[in-house]
């Protein structure tokens, strides 16, 4: 009897068990009712049909996150790099990803690596690195557009890792040091061409300065020469004015010719006293003596005169 009631118990939980069905809030699940597809349940508390209703798949309604595995892959300029990365996407239509597609993890990946072998192929392996964000947005449009029958949405992709291989590393590595270099010397030739450029417009502000306080010199000087010009053309004309006026007055002409006979005599003497050859002696060359002798016999006889007269 015990027996017999133990499997009844068994049995009424079995059926319990078989007819109520819990959801939760992160999943949808599809109901077959009779191996058809009967409805999709959202989260709540369900009663099933039991040995009729089944449940056939349960699906993740969260946003699910997919590590896509490192694949080589070959980039337009023929340099094999290997890339990894992670996608992300969600399901939008449970019963389209039960039965649209077998597995649409599986499938997404696969078609991840695909797309990205192909796209990477179109670049070069420095516009993956500067083109990033536009190498996942292509991933992104051409998965989304074949998972859609599948009711999978693709949210996003990112590269995650580019990682080429020893050699192109090593090459990549003296390009680079060839190109440090390279700017290093532009850098020192545009140093030494503006030092140069620097001294030459230095010389040259020089040799304008000293051009110009030449310049200012010399017209400083050729006005200082015509203001001493100015000057003795003044004193002359003044003096010239005071010998006409003394010339008018008694007397002026006889002084003005004494006066020049006096010059005319000491010139001749001094040209006589400079000349290397005498003409006659010495004591007889000298007019001025002479005159003076004549000057001061001349006065004595007229002093004579007057005193006789």
């Amino acid at each position: 009897m015990l027996t017999i009631y133990s499997g009844i118990i068994l049995f009424i939980c079995f059926l319990i068990f078989k007819t109520i069905l819990i959801v939760s809030e992160r999943e949808n699940i599809i109901i077959e009712r009779l191996g058809k597809y009967h409805a999709t349940l959202l989260p709540g508390i369900y009663f099933l049909i039991p040995f009729i209703d089944s449940v056939a798949y349960r699906q993740e309604m969260r946003e699910q996150v997919i590590d896509i595995p490192s694949q080589s892959v070959i980039t337009k300029d023929n340099i094999q790099v290997e890339i990894d990365g992670l996608l992300y996407l969600k399901v939008m239509d449970p019963k389209k990803a039960s039965y649209g597609i077998g597995n649409y993890l599986a499938a997404s990946i696969n078609l991840a690596q695909t797309t990205m072998r192909s796209e990477v192929g179109k670049i070069t392996l420095g516009a993956i690195f500067s083109e990033r964000d536009e190498v996942n947005a292509k991933i992104i449009s051409e998965i989304d557009k074949a998972s859609d029958p599948w009711g999978v949405k693709v949210l996003r992709y990112e590269i995650k890792d580019i990682a080429p291989s020893r050699q192109v590393v090593d090459t990549l590595e003296k390009q680079m040091e060839a190109e440090r270099e390279k700017r290093a010397e532009i850098t020192r030739a545009t140093a030494e061409k503006e030092k140069l450029i620097n001294v030459s417009e230095g010389r040259r502000q020089q040799a304008i300065n000293v051009s110009e306080g030449e310049k200012q010199k010399r017209i400083n000087e050729a006005k200082g020469r015509a203001e001493g010009i100015k000057l003795i053309a003044e004193s002359t004309a003044q003096s010239l004015s005071l010998v006409g006026a003394a010339i008018d007055l008694p007397g002026g002409d006889a002084a003005l010719k004494m006066r020049m006979i006096d010059q005319y005599i000491e010139q001749l003497d001094e040209v006589i006293g400079k000349g290397e050859i005498s003409l006659f002696p010495a004591q007889l060359a000298s007019l001025k003596g002479i005159v003076d002798e004549l000057k001061g016999s001349g006065k004595a006889s007229l002093g004579r005169g007057d005193l006789n007269g």
